[in-house]
């Protein structure tokens, strides 16, 4: 499969379509970057010490950093580069297993749905379906985010 994608536009996407990501290594400049834009220093993130004799053995990723990782991995494809117009949300979104520092992660993603929308004539609807994993194959995010995408002039 390709990592490198060109920009969608409404039209070109299609339910069914996939997407893969490349890879990326989390790092401890991830969790301070992410504690510092936030404000979120809670020891199970920040305190190797105290992380370490919880219940994930170590300092694990931020649900809400994990999220963000993975919204990045979309735009990172470039699939919705300059063709997006607003993320919409999620109908769902699932972090069964956490993210650590030093794993590596990717993103698969599938088309889902793909809807006119009558109150707008320059974008439509695409939702897209995500599953990001560790190097363990394990699953560590998925959800599906909804995108306004800009229709070609």
């Amino acid at each position: 499969m390709a990592y490198s994608y060109e920009p969608h536009y409404f039209e070109d996407f299609e339910v069914g379509q996939t997407f893969e990501s490349v890879g990326r290594t989390v790092t401890e400049s991830d969790f301070v970057l992410h504690s510092m834009f936030t404000g979120d220093w809670t020891e199970l993130h920040t305190n190797r010490h105290f992380a370490e004799e919880g219940h994930f053995d170590g300092r694990v990723a931020h649900g809400p950093m994990t999220f963000s990782l993975a919204t990045g991995f979309v735009y990172r494809c470039g699939i919705v580069e300059r063709t997006v117009y607003a993320f919409l949300g999620m109908n769902y979104m699932n972090i069964p297993n956490p993210v650590y520092m030093d794993d590596t992660i990717e993103l698969d993603m599938e088309v889902t749905e793909k809807r006119e929308l009558s109150s707008k004539d320059d974008a439509g609807l695409v939702t897209i379906d995500t599953t990001m994993t560790n190097q363990e194959d394990d699953v560590v995010f998925e959800g599906d985010m909804k995108f306004l995408i800009k229709r070609q002039e």
